[in-house]
């Protein structure tokens, strides 16, 4: 299924395509911080609808995510990483994709602040 998405002024707006099972809320210093719900895909299914420079990125602690977000109104609609195994992947806020009920997606809790 194809999912568009948009920070809040739609300056960095997205299209995601997969099935969401599930979600993944992180309790590390960024993620608590910003309440995301992550997705995630595989970056080739991340498609970017405004152009790349839209996005402004942020990184911390190793620098290895790119958390993407909007500099005008600093809503973060994705990040950018690699898998354990090294292929690029996307982690889309969910919270940022149109028209899906997030009450009934379920939800998985990572430990990312003892990592």
């Amino acid at each position: 299924m194809k999912y568009q998405g948009s920070c809040h002024c739609g300056a960095v707006r997205f299209e995601a395509e997969g099935e969401i099972g599930t979600a993944t809320a992180c309790n590390c210093s960024m993620c608590q911080r910003k309440g995301i719900l992550m997705w995630f895909v595989p970056r080739s299914a991340l498609h970017l609808l405004t152009p790349e420079e839209n996005a402004s990125t942020y990184m911390f602690h190793k620098h290895i995510i790119k958390h993407r977000f909007c500099p005008t109104c600093g809503i973060h609609p994705y990040g950018e990483g690699v898998t354990p195994t090294g292929e690029p992947m996307a982690a889309i806020n969910l919270r940022c994709i149109e028209g899906i009920d997030l009450q009934a997606i379920p939800v998985q809790h990572f430990d990312g602040r003892s990592k």
